[in-house]
């Protein structure tokens, strides 16, 4: 239970030291008044900062006081003094701007303002950082990991900014109270995440990889996470930088890019509804704002982008709302280009990180004031399939034959390999009796002959064949190998499947005219089934001869005579 201190003598000032923080960060030792003292008071105190936020600290002495540790290793501060004319002038600005009574100024009542429960908040612990700062008042450098010896009294310890090391963020600044025993502070930072997924259109669903087809849409998301407890930070913008690899396409990411923010580090990323089709919408979600309009989106000839948030404290309606983290998220259009990798060996990566402020107190107006993630990616995937027409009469290749391939957006291949919208296109075997269709998606293709080559006869309605991609929703999708296979209904049959390379074979077997038709499975013979069916018409034909036989015997002995 907290015990209030009643002060009587003005020059002895003794409670406990409750200066509320961030939560990550080390309580302080507090401060308790004995009825009497252990052991006299020190000049100096050992203080030391550990964790792994920043190489350096800046420390600001607040209040000058003789420190001493009694019988509970709980310290005692008497003699309270302002620790220079300059941090006076800095400080007590800010505490009446926060509620402290114009009429006190003394060390005394400003420190018991700030011993008060809930008081110093790590909103105003940064304030108080920013007036020191600005005002010229001395500090002392301090090395993390390294003792230093500090004059008596309370310091006010805040990261150095162009210390502060990757992925780490500067946190709220730190009070504590330097005599007696030897002080030790370790200040944790809480950094955002971010994460990359892509849109695989079959399954409408965010993932490390996907498939497609060269030159349709695909769809991208950024992801951030911004954690709780940020409440020393008067503004926060974040970037993200994009690097696409040669085989996407940059040309609509500015156009399509939509940025959204949502209150709260918990929860997912669904900020947009994602349609059947695999398309993703620009409606936002439930709880999701859209803040495009407050997002700038640069990208660079390279194909690498930035996409740099406005202030987000503001865009969530302040502070109360943004303390408890955000989530903000950046869906855009990218899809993979002619000069993609085909095939599972290299694939097309995407890879982004993350920019934040390294402090509270950064300039957020350029890059300098900003720090990184480590970076996160995802991967488009695309496929080659080569159709060969072949005879049956040895699996020759055949030329001349005119087909319709129609994918499961209703379009047909064209010659030139692109995708006729209307459905209305053909291609024509070469010599090689080959058609290929070159960067698509896995699914089923439809496959109608419209035209035989000359001496065969063609074969009617649809044949399917379909192209899985199994392993693409995994995290790790290198560790994963994904699977690539590929099926054909008869007389289309299928050959072979190179996930490496993304190489899919299968072939169209057509008979020569006259002979009659027969089920092609797994090259020309006839299946199990149809050997049976022969089997039955041979003997229902001998039966038919027997009979016949049969007839004439008996009529010819009818008419015999002896």
């Amino acid at each position: 239970m907290r015990r209030e201190v009643s002060v009587v003598n003005k020059k002895v000032c003794s409670f406990p030291i409750l200066f509320a923080l961030l939560a990550l960060l080390i309580g302080i030792c507090a401060v308790v008044f004995p009825a009497s003292a252990q052991a006299a008071p020190s000049t100096t105190g050992s203080i030391t900062v550990g964790g792994t936020v920043a190489r350096s600290y800046n420390a600001y002495q607040i209040f000058s006081a003789n420190v001493i540790d009694d019988d509970n290793d709980a310290k005692i501060a008497t003699d309270l003094v302002w620790a220079s004319d300059a941090v006076r002038d800095a400080v007590l600005p800010v505490l009446h701007s926060a509620g402290m009574p114009n009429s006190q100024a003394t060390a005394q009542e400003a420190a018991e303002r700030l011993n008060t429960d809930s008081h110093l908040t790590s909103a105003l612990s940064a304030q108080l950082a920013r007036s020191l700062r600005s005002s010229g008042a001395v500090s002392v450098a301090l090395n993390a990991g390294t003792a230093a010896e500090l004059p008596c009294g309370y310091w006010l310890i805040v990261a150095d900014d162009d210390a502060i090391s990757q992925n780490e963020a500067g946190t709220a600044p730190v009070m504590v109270l330097v005599g007696g025993s030897a002080v030790t502070v370790k200040p944790k930072a809480a950094t955002p995440k971010v994460a990359k997924h892509v849109l695989e259109d079959s399954t409408a669903a965010w993932g490390k990889a996907a498939d497609a087809t060269v030159g349709d849409d695909l769809y991208w998301r950024l992801s951030a996470t911004i954690p709780a407890g940020l409440a020393a930070y008067d503004t926060y913008a974040v970037q993200f930088v994009d690097t696409m690899s040669a085989g996407l396409d940059p040309s609509k990411v500015a156009a399509s890019m939509h940025v959204y923010v949502a209150a709260g580090a918990d929860g997912g990323f669904d900020a947009v509804q994602t349609g059947k089709d695999g398309r993703a919408g620009t409606e936002p979600a439930k709880g999701w704002t859209d803040i495009t309009a407050q997002c700038a989106t640069k990208v660079a000839a390279d194909g690498t982008f930035t996409v740099r948030t406005g202030d987000l404290i503001a865009a969530l309606g302040g502070a109360d709302a943004f303390t408890a983290g955000a989530r903000v998220v950046a869906v855009y259009n990218a899809p993979l280009n002619n000069v993609c990798n085909h095939g599972i060996a290299k694939g097309n990566p995407n890879e982004v990180y993350l920019r934040y402020p390294r402090s509270p107190f950064a300039d957020q107006s350029g890059d300098a004031g900003f720090t990184r993630t480590p970076s996160d990616d995802a991967t488009a995937y695309t496929w080659d399939l080569a159709l060969t027409k072949r005879g049956s009469d040895g699996d020759k290749p055949l030329a001349g034959a005119v087909l319709s391939i129609t994918d499961d957006r209703g379009r047909t291949l064209a010659a030139d390999g692109m995708w006729d919208v209307e459905g209305k296109a053909t291609v024509t075997t070469g010599e090689d009796g080959r058609v290929t269709v070159s960067g698509v998606d896995s699914g089923k293709l439809e496959v109608r002959e419209l035209k035989a080559p000359k001496g065969y006869t063609a074969f009617e309605g649809t044949r399917s064949v379909t192209v899985k991609a199994e392993g693409l929703d995994v995290d790790q999708v290198a560790a994963a190998k994904p699977k690539l296979t590929i099926t054909a209904e008869s007389p289309l049959r299928a050959d072979s499947a190179d996930g490496s390379t993304g190489s899919l074979e299968a072939s169209l077997i057509n008979t020569p005219t006259g002979t009659p038709p027969s089920t092609i499975t797994g090259g020309f013979m006839p299946s199990t089934g149809d050997m049976a069916m022969y089997a039955a018409a041979a003997a229902a034909v001998a039966g038919a001869a027997l009979i016949v036989v049969a007839l004439l015997v008996k009529r010819g002995g009818g008419s015999h005579k002896e």
